[in-house]
């Protein structure tokens, strides 16, 4: 057995071979692993005398066989040479049992240092070939960079030898002007002696002439006075000649007094010319002034021919009314039929109309008649009746209260928003409203909530929340008209906002003036004053300021404040007159094409984009782009279609936008300001 493999030797260390354990022991003051030096020497030659163990030489040659047996070549020969020397120590740790736990503890922790480097190996790999690339990629970069950086060296150096033949032929230049100059500088220095004998030479000359010319007067005198008695015939001669030389100069003088008698001088001339232009640039301001004024003429001509004709139908339908009214109804009455008094019916009558007092007493009675009700009747299961009526048989009435019906109404709402921001297709509203019902309450109890909920809906039209629905699921308005109004509130809520640097909720009544002329640039300034006036009763008279954010409550009904209740009519009234506009401009035309439409579109409104502009004649057609140009469709239908979708003006009116300023201060009017008969307003 080779339990006495290894043993300590007398100076503590371990022995090697069995038989060297003979005689000694164990020295108890001496670590293991350290031997005295004067035993080292003593040791190394009692080792070479004594032969090995049968077992070691066992060992060595199963290790030596099985590294033989293994092919090195292949890409692991560190793992499968290391697998021999880990079964011999395996062999060891099972034959030393004293020494085996430590022994274990020993290659364990190897063998999970060797795991985890191994690990670690493994997820440098893909970090190697990463760099690998890098490098490549870097160096082709490099390589490139140098190419480029050697073509551009060799470009400068051209550009630097063309220079410097440049340089060298300027210089060249230079000493050749510089000889020219020397030359031309000795030139004129010889030109100038010259001239200067030639001065000298010539006020000698002029000194000579003087001084002969005054020896000459004086013999001519001594020559005068030899001829007093001459013969006077020569002196007549001259004379006759002299005369003749006179007359023929007075000739000369008349006839150019004659030739140039109408001729001014230049500078007359230019004068002249320069205020004969300013005078015309002036005649043609005053012409284009003239012809604006004119137009301008033609147009109150028009508006005053509309308006008058306007007048006389008002006084026409004046008398008419006048010989059918019946008299004024004491609304005051009411009060003593309607729930709650006088006092809620003075409430409810603030600020109505006629109409609107018999469509609020309509729907009071209609509440007390709805309450009674205990079953509605089927509509049947028709393909002509809505989805979320079909229903054969009594249903039974839920007798929901108004806020019941708004609180559900606007839950749907939310759920049909969030489920299509989910899924990203629009879903059909009536389809919608069913499931939901079916969802929350049943298939069995679903058509009771929709009878009920559809029955309020319909008797409740004041009520903005239950109206709107009302007309999207029977299909009177789009859908996209409800989530537009929406969008536009939001828009100014978030604008109105943004003008309060001090986040108060609170504006004065300028600011709130100016943030809604640059939200609505498109308004007139009636409308502005329309908003501006609804907003009063949230107006601090004390300090002058609006309460912004309490304009965009509602009650527990659904019931907006005045500001938010004229928005949506003005909303309304606009698009109504927009397409107004253009039923004008399509004429007297029945039927009407695309191209007509857009052609109508963009007269009416010229800042019109190509997509809104497609998304209008969608909307009007029901058809997709690419189908448009081969329909014809009934103008009314169109109307009626445009009418039911989110339609606005996208810029001014071209008649707006040529109004002329005659003065400061004053503003124009146009044939868009002419008035119009008034539509009544629908609820979105």
């Amino acid at each position: 057995m080779l339990f006495g493999f290894f043993v300590l030797s007398a100076r503590g260390h371990w022995s090697t071979w069995p038989a060297f354990a003979s005689g000694q022991t164990v020295l108890p003051n001496h670590k293991p692993c350290c031997v005295p030096k004067e035993r080292k020497s003593s040791n190394k030659q009692n080792l070479l005398t004594i032969p090995k163990p049968r077992y070691l030489e066992q060992l060595e040659s199963y290790l030596r066989k099985e590294l033989q047996s293994l092919d090195l070549t292949k890409k692991n020969s560190q793992e499968l040479k290391l697998q021999p020397y880990r079964e011999i120590f395996e062999f060891f740790i099972d034959n030393f049992k004293t020494y085996k736990p430590l022994l274990s503890a020993i290659k364990n922790e190897y063998e999970v240092t060797l795991a985890h480097q191994k690990e670690v190996i493994r997820a440098l790999e893909p970090l190697k070939a990463m760099v690998t690339t890098v490098s490549e990629e870097y160096t082709q970069q490099i390589l490139a960079l140098q190419e480029k950086e050697r073509i551009e060296i060799n470009i400068l150096k051209q550009e630097k030898q063309h220079l410097l033949k440049f340089i060298d032929n300027m210089k060249e230049e230079k000493s050749s002007l510089e000889i020219q100059v020397e030359h031309l500088q000795k030139s004129l220095t010889e030109e100038y002696l010259h001239y200067i004998n030639e001065y000298h030479a010539r006020k000698l000359l002029l000194a000579n002439m003087n001084e002969m010319q005054n020896e000459q007067l004086g013999l001519t005198l001594h020559q005068v006075q030899d001829v007093k008695n001459e013969d006077v015939v020569k002196l007549s001669l001259a004379l006759k000649i002299a005369r003749q030389d006179l007359t023929k100069a007075q000739v000369e003088l008349n006839k150019m007094i004659a030739d140039y008698g109408d001729v001014v001088p230049r500078r007359d001339f230019e004068s002249l010319e320069k205020k004969y232009s300013d005078l015309l640039q002036e005649m043609k301001t005053q012409q284009k002034d003239f012809d604006q004024l004119h137009q301008e003429y033609d147009m109150l001509l028009e508006i005053h021919r509309e308006t008058t004709e306007e007048r006389d139908n008002v006084f026409i339908e004046l008398q008419e009314v006048k010989r059918s009214c019946t008299p004024r109804p004491n609304w005051a009455k009411c009060s003593e039929v309607v729930p709650g008094g006088a006092d809620r019916w003075s409430s409810l009558a603030e600020g109505k109309t006629s109409d609107q007092l018999v469509d609020m007493l309509l729907e009071e009675i209609g509440t007390g008649v709805l309450k009674d009700r205990d079953v509605f009747l089927g509509w049947g299961k028709g393909d002509n009746v809505p989805v979320y009526l079909r229903y054969e048989g009594e249903v039974k009435n839920k007798k929901l209260s108004k806020k019941d019906v708004v609180t559900i109404l606007k839950d749907v709402w939310r759920e049909k928003i969030a489920l299509e921001r989910q899924t990203g297709k629009r879903t059909s509203l009536p389809e919608f409203f069913l499931s939901y019902l079916q969802k929350k309450h049943g298939d069995a109890a679903a058509m009771e909530w929709s009878y009920t909920m559809y029955e309020n809906m319909r008797l409740y039209q004041s009520n903005h929340v239950m109206s709107s629905f009302y007309d999207i699921l029977t299909g009177k308005v789009g859908e996209e008209q409800y989530h537009g109004q929406n969008q536009l509130i939001s828009n100014l809520q978030k604008e109105l906002a943004a003008c309060d640097s001090s986040d108060m909720g609170s504006l004065t009544s300028e600011q709130f003036s100016m943030a809604l002329r640059e939200f609505f640039p498109l308004k007139r300034n009636d409308s502005i004053q329309e908003l501006v006036d609804a907003s009063r009763n949230k107006l601090d008279s004390a300090e002058d300021l609006i309460n912004y954010r309490s304009l965009f409550n509602e009650d527990e009904e659904g019931n907006a404040e005045p500001f938010i209740a004229m928005i949506r009519n003005q909303y309304v009234n606009e698009k109504q007159e927009y397409l107004r506009a253009l039923k004008s401009k399509l004429g007297d035309l029945i039927e009407v094409n695309a191209d007509d439409l857009k052609t109508a579109f963009c007269a009416i409104d010229p800042d019109i984009d190509d997509q809104t502009l497609d998304l209008y004649i969608g909307l009007a057609y029901q058809v997709g782009k690419e189908q448009t140009d081969q329909n014809v469709l009934p103008v009314e239908t169109a109307l009626e279609r445009l009418l039911a979708g989110d339609v606005r003006r996208v810029g001014p009116s071209p008649k707006e936008e040529s109004k002329p300023v005659c003065e400061e201060g004053k503003s124009s009017i146009s044939p868009t300001d002419t008035p119009i008969k008034k539509i009544s307003p629908i609820n979105p």
